[in-house]
């Protein structure tokens, strides 16, 4: 199954132009770049559905925080931690 992940951009890193952005989402801590060029209106503090690594979709904070946690209950999440080398 394909899924987008909801998180909060934190950073707009590297400007191209208009369009070619680069940014840092923040899934719940986990922080990973990610490209903006689908949503070149995203700004900081925006939230984004995140899919192979590219931001697909801009979406309304308690959307977000409420798709997050259902995929968080459901395990959908553990591939965006690193993994624990203990």
């Amino acid at each position: 199954m394909c899924l987008s992940i909801p998180g909060k951009l934190i950073a707009i890193d590297q400007v191209l132009d208009d369009t070619f952005r680069t940014g840092k989402v923040s899934f719940d801590g986990v922080i990973k770049n990610v490209s903006l060029t689908l949503v070149p209106q995203a700004k900081v503090n925006d939230y984004v559905m995140v899919h192979v690594g590219a931001a697909i979709s801009i979406v309304d904070e308690e959307e977000a925080k409420k798709t997050f946690e259902v995929l968080k209950q459901l395990g959908e999440l553990d591939e965006l931690r690193p993994p624990d080398n203990t």
